[in-house]
């Protein structure tokens, strides 16, 4: 006779497949919260980890290798997934609404969807240079670049970095590593690859310490990456009476002009224009502001993080490590306030071993003052803590 009440049903759902979203599901599939629908809304069935994504340009890991599977993951975690695009949120009415025309009611919701490089200032760079995300739309691009120099057509072909923070130089050291080597099999001349990276800072990697900064730079020069530091790029524009081959014109406001065929863009994060009209409180980039609870900072039912977050009372550089980070305190409180419990704060460390491939099967290992430098074991070890970051996300079909 005995008869339990059935819990009342709240609605969880996450926007985006990001890094924190990733481990979040994972320990929700580990710790099943009865009476909890959770939904997982994202433009993407993988989502790239951006850990090993350097790697892969690099020709180091497979494209399976470096992606989640997001609907086994979803599976674990017994989540509804849609793979659909948010355009808007209802906040008055707790809505999420897609591209699709979905409505998704929530209780509590969670963002996590990355960010995307800031090209709207620039003339010409949404319509000819390819963005570092979203990361799929990157290496549609790299892969038809890299089947093209595999051609063995004894074409020269010049290649443009605009932006050089650490996914710049990175993408960097990684093209021409790769490409070098395909250059070599199908015996062309290195010579016809060349290489530009543009920063509009007078340092590369501007977050990082000094010493890790000259490291890099004395690299970049020693493989004849050509470097234009302090270059402001003003305009990307197709050069005209070229019918045969594809070039554009890179103009900087010094009045540097640099042609090159392909541009890839990795500048400063930005957030995407939807989020403007939702009434979240935002920084001046447009992230949501976050108080230590990764809650939002306006409306305590939201919460967000990685990269569209921006930690109030501890601002931190949109890096994946943090991101990933994220993902149990992330986790915790979104179960605490499920369950009316009260929040734990959580503080990100000020300093962090950051491991930077240089594309060759070699790393830089930095943290605070603290620099290693390029050397085959610190890339094995990063090699194992990425791979073994991914074995959290590996299902039997």
């Amino acid at each position: 006779m005995q008869q339990k009440l059935q819990p009342i049903v709240k609605d969880l759902v996450l926007i985006g497949g990001g890094h924190s979203h990733a481990i979040a599901l994972k320990m929700f599939g580990r710790k099943f919260l009865p009476g909890v629908r959770l939904t997982l809304i994202t433009v993407a069935k993988k989502t790239a980890y951006s850990g090993m994504l350097p790697g892969h340009i690099a020709g180091f890991y497979s494209h399976d290798e470096c992606h989640i599977d997001l609907r086994p993951l979803a599976n674990f975690a017994q989540a509804q997934l849609y793979i659909d695009r948010v355009v808007a949120l209802d906040l008055e009415n707790h809505k999420v609404l897609c591209a699709s025309g979905l409505a998704v009611d929530f209780d509590v919701l969670s963002i996590d969807i990355g960010s995307t490089p800031a090209t709207v200032s620039v003339s010409g760079a949404a319509e000819y240079a390819i963005a570092a995300k979203p990361v799929s739309h990157l290496l549609e691009h790299w892969y038809e670049l890299i089947e093209a120099v595999g051609k063995n057509t004894q074409e020269p072909i010049s290649i443009a970095i605009v932006g050089g923070g650490a996914g710049g130089v990175e993408l960097a050291l990684s093209m021409q590593s790769h490409l070098h080597r395909i250059l070599h099999q199908t015996q062309q001349p290195i010579q016809n690859l060349e290489l530009h990276l543009f920063q509009r800072g007078t340092a590369l990697m501007p977050n990082y310490h000094s010493s890790v900064r000259h490291q890099i730079q004395q690299i970049l020069t020693e493989r004849g990456i050509k470097l234009h530091i302090g270059e402001t790029v003003c305009k990307v524009a197709p050069t005209p009476h070229r019918e045969t081959k594809e070039i554009f014109e890179i103009k900087c406001e010094s009045g540097l002009t640099v042609e090159c065929n392909k541009i890839f863009w990795v500048t400063q994060a930005s957030a995407p224009e939807w989020l403007k009209t939702t009434g979240l409180g935002t920084d001046e980039q447009g992230f949501i502001l976050v108080k230590d609870t990764l809650q939002s900072q306006t409306h305590p039912q939201v919460f967000a993080s990685g990269d569209i977050a921006t930690m109030i009372n501890h601002p931190r550089p949109k890096a994946g490590v943090f991101a990933v980070r994220q993902g149990k305190p992330l986790f915790e409180n979104l179960q605490r306030i499920l369950v009316g419990k009260s929040l734990k704060p959580y503080r990100p460390q000020k300093q962090y071993l950051s491991l930077i491939g240089t594309g060759d099967g070699r790393a830089i290992a930095t943290k605070g003052i603290f620099t290693l430098p390029p050397h085959k074991l610190l890339w094995r070890y990063k090699d194992w803590i990425d791979r073994r970051f991914m074995e959290h996300f590996r299902f039997e079909e």
